[in-house]
């Protein structure tokens, strides 16, 4: 068992981590950048360590500042949280050669699927179903022309080293492509560091449903069961809920075995996600494959009391699973609001400030991770991120209701600050959300429904 956990990341997710290594009677190390010098997480952790500036690739990105904390401090483990360095198999390589565990799936394995147009291969090979698209990265705009043609639109352009909601474009017209692959190629080297991109048929009127596994050392996989996460705005989530609504039970146990196949399939360990889209007629296609603890995992966490980062980094110091798959058991509905510091009128343009005001909901089965309070200063260099709010209820309705029982409690207030508080509670009375009819599209329609109005208004003043 490690005696030293260090912490190479920052916000609500290093304060999790920190929390499940104390519960385990482990010692944290928080490193944080010269912006997050007064954050929460350096106050909590028993050690802190200054490694950089403002910049993140010259910070919470420089793997020589991280292994150096680490071997300053005897952290004989790191844990990545998500994002930053999350899913980098060197950065894990170069752990292990420092003789520093990396709390997460081993380098060989995160580069096999990391490059995610060579991960749809390997899945396609392991039996898991993928939408039709490229056999690997697309060389050229001619050569997406003659994939186009073949797969037929609409389409969507990913980047091979993508994530985060980030380095894709849907493409629904020829006339289209060659503008939108050379943007997507620009933005993913730019992003990324690598241009490649990959292409696949696009699902309109799809949903987003996606499947927790967790793997031990020994061979064993179970999945946690799946979670819907459609409500979206530039590909990236805003709310989840588990278990997905409106899911038949035969296309739940489906999809929960395919990742589970796909997860032995590979050699996988640790915690991870196989990521489906869902078309209307509720067929499953494989889109990608995170190899990382997910934003996302209270929800699951709440409905199936199982602690994921605890199993994490148990995995990691050689333990077996603490459960089998006949021990996860999954009750009630769990909903999670991702709070964030924007401006949702102004296209979601980020709102930072200096927060004169932060008390965040309570009341029975409500969960927020959070690593803002009164006077904490939210800075642009990072993600827009405040809090998670996580319900729990015994079913979809009471969960829905205390929510925005919750959302409503939930006080943010700082000059320049603006969140997501007011939509999230739109977006969760939508008809077509209290319905669970709802898909990815839903923000588009609710942005359409909102311009409708507006105009209607003008209409009867003139």
């Amino acid at each position: 068992m490690f005696s030293t956990v260090l912490v190479a990341n920052r916000g609500e997710i290093a304060i999790r981590v920190v929390r499940a290594c104390r519960e385990l009677g482990m010692r944290t190390v928080a490193v944080y950048s010269t912006a997050d010098r007064e954050s929460a997480v350096v106050r909590l952790a028993d050690e802190a360590v200054h490694i950089g500036p403002a910049q993140s690739r010259r910070s919470y990105l420089a793997i020589p500042a991280l292994i150096e904390a680490a071997r300053r401090t005897g952290a004989q483990a790191i844990h990545p949280g998500y994002g930053f360095l999350s899913e980098d198999p060197d950065f894990a390589e170069v752990c292990e050669d420092n003789g520093i565990t990396f709390i997460g799936p081993p380098a060989a394995v995160m580069q096999r699927l990391g490059d995610k147009s060579a991960a749809r291969a390997l899945m396609e090979q392991a039996g898991l179903p993928v939408l039709p698209g490229s056999t690997g990265a697309v060389a050229t705009p001619a050569e997406a022309r003659e994939i186009a043609e073949r797969i037929g639109y609409p389409l969507i352009l990913k980047a091979v080293a993508g994530g985060g909601g980030r380095g894709m474009a849907v493409v629904r017209q020829p006339d289209a492509l060659v503008r939108a692959f050379n943007e997507t190629r620009a933005h993913a080297r730019a992003v990324f560091g690598d241009e490649r991109l990959y292409m696949e048929r696009f699902v309109d009127r799809a949903r987003h449903v996606e499947v927790q596994v967790i793997a031990d050392r020994h061979g064993r996989v179970v999945h946690l069961g799946e979670r819907d996460c459609s409500v979206q705005r530039r590909h990236q989530k805003m709310v989840e809920e588990a278990p997905a609504p409106n899911l038949p039970p035969e296309r739940r146990e489906e999809m929960c075995a395919a990742a589970v196949r796909g997860a032995e399939a590979v050699g996988y360990v640790g915690a991870g996600t196989f990521e489906f889209v869902l078309s209307p007629g509720h067929e499953f296609h494989l889109m990608e494959i995170n190899c990382r603890l997910q934003v996302e995992h209270p929800v699951t966490e709440m409905v199936t009391g199982i602690d994921i980062v605890r199993e994490q980094i148990l995995i990691a110091a050689g333990q077996p699973l603490s459960i089998r798959q006949e021990d996860v058991v999954r009750r009630g509905v769990a909903i999670e609001c991702r709070v964030n510091a924007e401006d949702p009128d102004r296209e979601f343009i980020p709102a930072p400030g200096l927060l004169t005001e932060f008390i965040p909901p309570g009341g029975p089965f409500v969960r927020v991770d959070t690593h803002a309070f009164p006077g904490w200063r939210v800075g642009p260099d990072y993600d827009s991120l405040l809090a998670k709010t996580v319900v729990w209820a015994p079913d979809r309705e009471q969960a829905l209701a205390r929510m925005d029982r919750a959302l409503g409690e939930f006080r943010v207030t700082g000059e320049g600050v603006r969140t997501t508080l007011g939509f999230l509670r739109r977006t969760l009375a939508h008809p077509d959300f209290r319905s669970a009819t709802h898909t990815t599209g839903l923000i588009g329609t609710m942005s359409a429904e909102k311009v409708t109005r507006h105009q209607s208004i003008r209409a009867a003043k003139e």
